[in-house]
């Protein structure tokens, strides 16, 4: 039976760790959004002992690179869609070791690694589907703020402050359910008898 929650950063690690694959999540607070240049500038700084100038500990990391217009020097999300979390397997457990945000947002699942680093550290992955890019962009209700605008608009940390952002299913859960990564056996095993047929 899946359930719905409507949940508010920062987030504890203990509710997080009630959520199962299959709920539905919604999101009031703090989302910094954050690709692949970011998590390696992020983690370099942390290594270089250099602050990261956001905080990523208890809030929503998503796996966005938002299409932004500037106008009369402010800037405004035009859209907000996730991007492919999986190309950020290779970095996502160290990542989430370092800085332990609570909840991670994309599309299309992440691996093994990654799922055992959020149930080391309390952390889940929720899944938001692509092609909702402007659906997305009206859950923001202010830009808080942009740094490292020099990796780019898609690669920069947008700081965002969201309502209602959702719906979002958890996909990953802390306890080392992965719904991707479920499914993809499931089919092996499908595969395994059609062909033995």
């Amino acid at each position: 039976m899946t359930r719905e929650y409507f949940l508010k950063t920062p987030i504890e690690e203990e509710v997080v760790r009630k959520l199962r694959v299959g709920d539905t999540i919604y999101i009031d607070g703090l989302v910094i959004t954050a690709r692949d240049a970011a998590h390696k500038r992020a983690i370099d700084y942390y290594e270089a002992k250099k602050e990261v100038p956001v905080k990523f500990y208890g809030n929503v990391l998503y796996h966005c690179g938002p299409l932004v217009k500037k106008i009369d020097e402010k800037w405004e999300i035009v859209s907000a869609g996730p991007t492919t979390s999986t190309r950020m397997e290779y970095i996502e457990p160290r990542f989430i070791e370092i800085f332990r945000p609570r909840i991670i947002v994309g599309k299309g699942g992440m691996g093994e690694d990654t799922t055992s680093a959020l149930h080391k550290y309390g952390a889940i992955y929720a899944a938001y589907p692509g092609g909702v890019g402007v659906l997305a962009a009206r859950s923001i209700k202010k830009i808080l703020g942009v740094e490292w605008l020099d990796l780019g608009i898609p690669e920069a940390l947008w700081v965002l402050e969201v309502e209602n952002f959702g719906p979002l299913t958890v996909a990953i859960d802390a306890h080392k359910n992965n719904l991707y990564l479920n499914i993809r056996e499931s089919s092996y095993e499908k595969l395994k008898d059609i062909t033995s047929i």
